[in-house]
């Protein structure tokens, strides 16, 4: 039996791909990786929060130059998903600057990354423009 693995923890997939983040208890710091300690306040306490799969772009660059075997150029972008910053490349969109612009919406979009010799897909994810 085949099944889809997403490439990290925070990524959940299903009817509605969204991604999780740990949100700190005690400030509402959110971190998308584990922690044992909040960067911002110290607290240990955390709880898990789903974060809107759309959002607005912040900043981007295109990648020109990446390590051998990473297709370029690629757009990687910090998205601002209501409240809660993200990073992720955008996708969907040919990575000129005359394609991009602050502000621009997008939305959170899973795409398979290959699969291994019993069938297993490895899922990843990326924004692309909703508009």
């Amino acid at each position: 039996m085949t099944q889809q693995i997403p490439l990290v923890d925070y990524l959940v997939l299903g009817e509605r791909p969204h991604l999780v983040a740990n949100t700190c208890r005690s400030c509402g710091a959110r971190f998308f990786d584990r922690r044992n300690v909040c960067a911002n306040c110290f607290g240990t306490s955390f709880e898990k929060v789903d974060i809107e799969p759309t959002g607005e772009v912040r900043a981007f660059t295109i990648v020109s130059q990446a390590a051998p075997g990473i297709d370029v150029p690629f757009v990687s972008a910090l998205i601002d998903c209501a409240g809660t910053s993200v990073r992720g490349n955008i996708i969907g969109i040919e990575p000129d600057p005359d394609n991009l612009r602050l502000g621009m919406q997008v939305k959170l979009k899973t795409y398979s990354l290959g699969m291994d010799d019993r069938g297993n897909e490895a899922i990843g994810f990326g924004f692309e423009p909703s508009t």
